[in-house]
């Protein structure tokens, strides 16, 4: 009965750190966001603006790159504030396991990361003539998809803790993991708005956030021990 207690406690205090530390950047946190809002730009500025091309093969696949790209930001910092400040050895002594920190950090990171992006949709939408009908079942895409991104990129970024300017590196190990979940994302828009049956997308976009919910931080907290071992 004290065990759960314990979690919330650490969870509670962990999520309001990085809170507070996100509040004193909010420069910063606004960064994905505007990295978004860009790509999408120069997606409409290179097909040439055509109201018709972008509405009807490029919206919902450019919203999910930019969305992608813009989570790659800040992946790389996702542990290593925490490694250069001794953060990390506190974690491996914490009397809770250590993936139960590691998923609320992940937590974290996606609340003040994702979050925004999506809120932000809406506009990307607009500079791409995406149709209002089609903004619900995008949205929820990338409610399901995003998630799956930060558990993801989690394990890629307690792979490279370890090292020294692993910025590209880190891009370069997360991008094959996100292609998956970029083909469903995308792909299920595209299919409704052909008058095809998502569903099936979905489903299988939800069973990727199950499993990487489960297997993700445990994975990322085996990587960190080993890092700091």
């Amino acid at each position: 009965m004290s065990t759960r207690p314990g979690l919330l406690r650490g969870a509670r205090a962990l999520l309001l750190r990085d809170l507070r530390l996100v509040w004193r950047r909010r420069g910063d946190a606004l960064q994905p966001a505007l990295f978004a809002v860009l790509v999408v730009v120069m997606f409409a500025l290179a097909l040439g603006g055509e109201k018709q091309v972008l509405r009807d093969h490029v919206a919902p696949h450019a919203i999910w790159v930019a969305v992608l790209l813009a989570g790659l930001l800040s992946l790389d910092s996702l542990f290593r504030g925490d490694a250069e400040d001794g953060s990390l050895e506190q974690w491996l002594l914490a009397p809770v396991p250590l993936a139960w920190l590691v998923a609320v950090r992940t937590f974290g990171h996606w609340l003040t990361t994702a979050v925004p992006l999506l809120e932000a949709v809406p506009v990307l939408g607009e500079f791409l003539y995406l149709p209002r009908a089609q903004l619900p079942l995008l949205l929820l895409t990338l409610l399901l998809g995003t998630p799956t991104l930060s558990l993801l990129g989690a394990v890629v970024a307690a792979l490279t803790v370890g090292l020294k300017r692993s910025g590209i590196l880190v891009a370069l190990l997360a991008l094959p993991l996100y292609v998956p979940v970029l083909v469903f994302g995308a792909g299920s828009v595209a299919a409704a708005a052909q008058g095809l049956d998502p569903s099936g997308s979905l489903l299988l976009m939800a069973a990727m956030l199950v499993a990487s919910a489960v297997l993700a931080p445990r994975a990322a907290a085996a990587a960190i021990r080993i890092a700091r071992g």
